[in-house]
């Protein structure tokens, strides 16, 4: 009877103070008490996506449900709650759901007009982002926030934790080869909620003519930037897994490239190849699929690199961007000039990334490079950090 007396006292003890017993990071939309009262009353335009759920249910049939007065949606790439291919147009119509129109802000339109805005009070913003320079999530808050400021519209954040929050890498973007895959001066990873972010952009005068806009963020509870956070639900077609949000930031280059990074396979951004890549005993055929109808090298037999493994096999999550594996497919491919394709320069904000690359630098090399940049975004950055 002792003995088992002291194994109980023991799990006591375990679940109390283990750090695995920690509460789980609750996201900004799950607080309503927290925002209520800024939206009730209101006339709310929604910017959300399939990821903005409270907890099993969605946002918008969430609030719908409290009587909230939604009058418009606002859906970013991909889509408002069903997953469209990577670049493909988006269509204004209604949710099926709710019957609320749904406005795309991909494409040709990607900032609100003025008359999207009109008899709008309240903007509320709830989408999941996966911490990198080049998911169009952050860019698409940019116009949010530019337009709300521009309309005297407040916008309101609902926080999500950041899966890549807990790492700040890569080269700093030259602003002089601004696009919609970069539009501010940040690393690739830059290590920030999207609330964070927020702050950042309206803080730093970054929005067009400087201007300001009436900001709130509803805080996550239990996030800190030590936190590896999962995501219940896939933020685009290509992360359908941890593995690949995690491998994202490394991988994301051989979009600018004549290499396929797995999309057309059950497993996109998790492997990369070319049929013009050496045999190494790993291959993958892209087919058209839900998500890649038309995937690069559609129907062509890639050799490459598998990692599917990449957390089992301790390779992520990795506080670092991985550059090898682009240099390595680089000198590995037999036609160099036809290596590297103009999108490349778009993804690195400027020629410089390509050029190093061609002339032979290794990573660490490269990665000297970026020190100084990153050393300064640190400062910039601390400003606007909600969480420890």
């Amino acid at each position: 009877m002792n003995r088992l007396f002291q194994l109980l006292l023991l799990l006591i003890f375990i679940t109390c103070n283990c750090p695995a017993a920690e509460k789980s990071p609750v996201p900004g939309a799950w607080q309503y008490g927290q925002y209520k009262h800024l939206i009730e009353n209101k006339s709310v335009a929604l910017v959300a996506n399939q990821t903005s759920m409270v907890r099993d249910i969605h946002i918008a049939d969430f609030l719908t449900d409290k009587g909230i007065k939604i009058k418009v949606i606002f859906a970013p790439e991909h889509g408002f709650r069903d997953l469209a291919d990577a670049g493909q147009m988006i269509e204004n119509g209604r949710d099926p759901v709710t019957g609320i129109p749904v406005t795309s802000l991909y494409g040709n339109h990607r900032k609100p007009l003025p008359e999207d805005l009109n008899g709008i009070d309240v903007v509320l913003f709830d989408i999941q982002d996966v911490g990198a320079r080049f998911y169009t999530y952050i860019s698409t808050l940019h116009y949010i926030l530019e337009s709300c400021a521009e309309n005297n519209v407040r916008c309101i954040v609902l926080d999500r934790p950041n899966p890549n929050g807990f790492y700040i890498d890569g080269n700093i973007a030259d602003t002089a080869f601004r696009s919609f895959v970069g539009m501010h001066p940040v690393p690739v990873v830059h290590g920030m909620t999207v609330g964070e972010y927020a702050l950042m952009i309206n803080g730093e005068g970054w929005l067009k003519n400087k201007i300001k806009c009436d900001l709130k963020i509803i805080k996550c509870k239990n996030y800190t930037h030590n936190t590896f956070y999962v995501l219940p639900v896939k933020p685009s077609p290509n992360l359908p897994s941890q593995t690949s949000i995690y491998l994202y930031p490394s991988l994301c280059w051989f979009e600018g490239t004549n290499i396929s990074l797995g999309r057309g396979t059950p497993f996109p951004f998790e492997v990369y190849g070319s049929p013009l890549l050496p045999d190494k005993g790993f291959s993958f055929i892209p087919a058209s699929v839900a998500g890649a109808k038309s995937p690069p090298l559609l129907g062509i037999k890639c050799y490459g690199t598998d990692l599917r493994d990449a957390i089992k096999n301790r390779i992520v999550p990795e506080a670092s961007i991985n550059l090898n594996w682009l240099i390595s497919a680089y000198r590995e491919y037999p036609d160099k000039k036809k290596f590297f394709i103009p999108y490349f320069d778009v993804l690195a904000c400027g020629p410089l990334l390509r050029e190093q690359i061609e002339k032979g630098m290794s990573s660490e090399e490269i990665r000297m490079t970026w020190k100084s940049g990153l050393e300064k975004f640190t400062q910039i950055r601390a400003k606007y950090l909600l969480y420890n």
